[in-house]
């Protein structure tokens, strides 16, 4: 009897003390809420608790209504071994080099959650008020436009107001058209597609075409004809990797001058990269920021093994006198090696 009494006291020593207070639940949220957002996919480790509040909708809203949102950067890698797309998140380091952060597994709704304030994208797939195939969404100004096709050939546009979380009453039936033939919104879709200065801009084949919801009308654009996906916009400013010349430099459209130029000041940038495979942007807090794929040979017994490097910059944008845009590179670093390619990179305020 007293050997059992002393097997359990040692059982309840050994026992860890409770990670988690016993707080009720919106407490927490409330206390998670004023954490960065770069610290959750730590915090997700801690427990299947915290891994559930961090990836919830109401906690993405809370850290709204208190005014802790901050730029976040996602990236996407993809394994082909595997067949597996990988989510990451750029983080920045206390001696101010970046890493690059895994997101632990979740389910698509989950992902869905993590990325839209408050879980707004997966209400709208809820509640959405027509049934529509291959969509779309742009936010423009206070609205989101949710485009797709309803059956074979019916273009269809639904608007969600942000303000009253409310649909619009009105549906608009848009007609494409492109050298006199009728196009479905699908088919445009495919070859890439962007929000610029309050336009919706979308590529079928090398025509470009341009959606203003203030009237209601698509025309034809040759903005994008020479452009390849992916770009960024930053300062509704188009940015964009140019390789059909077969030079290493970055290209600026203005939708008002509507003229292209090169970026000026990122030489010294371009002659570090070697072996590019891969190239995307994406707008970082007003900064853009580029991910690029290298690959490097190195032996490895009597063969000759291949590694990725995922690099990272980070450019500041300036216009000058004259109207020229001058970029400055802030930093720029790996971030991974590994066999992953870059698929695409997000900023996103959470």
């Amino acid at each position: 009897m007293a050997s059992k009494t002393m097997a359990e006291k040692e059982n309840s020593s050994s026992e860890k003390p409770s990670l988690i207070p016993s707080l009720p639940e919106d407490l927490i949220i409330d206390i998670l809420a004023r954490v960065s957002r770069l610290e959750y996919p730590t915090l997700s480790l801690v427990s299947k608790q915290f891994q559930s509040l961090v990836a919830s909708p109401e906690l993405y809203a809370r850290r709204s209504l208190l005014g802790c949102t901050e730029h976040c950067l996602y990236i996407v890698l993809y394994e082909g071994e595997n067949h597996l797309f990988r989510w990451y998140i750029i983080r920045p380091k206390a001696n101010g080099n970046r890493s690059l952060v895994r997101i632990p597994s979740a389910s698509p709704s989950d992902t869905r959650r993590k990325l839209c304030r408050g879980g707004l994208e997966e209400d709208i797939r809820v509640c959405m008020p027509v049934a529509m195939s291959y969509t779309r969404a742009a936010l423009i100004e206070d609205k989101i436009y949710v485009m797709g096709r309803l059956g074979d050939f019916q273009n269809l546009i639904v608007l969600f107001n942000t303000k009253t979380h409310m649909w619009e009453p009105e549906i608009l039936k848009p007609d494409i058209e492109l050298h006199g033939e009728r196009k479905s919104l699908d088919s445009c879709l495919v070859g890439g597609w962007l929000v610029l200065a309050d336009k919706f801009y979308m590529r079928h084949d090398i025509e470009t075409l341009v959606y203003d919801p203030k009237e209601n009308i698509w025309r034809p654009d040759d903005m994008l004809r020479y452009v390849k996906m992916p770009t960024a916009c930053v300062d509704d400013m188009l940015y964009y990797y140019s390789v059909y010349d077969f030079t290493k430099k970055i290209k600026t459209y203005d939708p008002k001058r509507r003229c292209w130029e090169v970026v000026k000041g990122l030489r010294k940038l371009f002659s570090k990269m070697k072996n590019l495979q891969c190239i995307h942007a994406a707008n970082y807090g007003g900064k853009l920021a580029l991910f690029y794929t290298s690959k490097e040979d190195y032996r490895r017994g009597r063969g000759v093994k291949s590694k990725r490097e995922i690099w990272c910059a980070d450019i500041s944008l300036e216009r000058r006198q004259g109207g020229e845009i001058w970029g400055k590179v802030e930093w720029c670093g790996q971030v991974l090696v590994a066999d992953l390619w870059v698929k695409n990179c997000l900023n996103v305020m959470v």
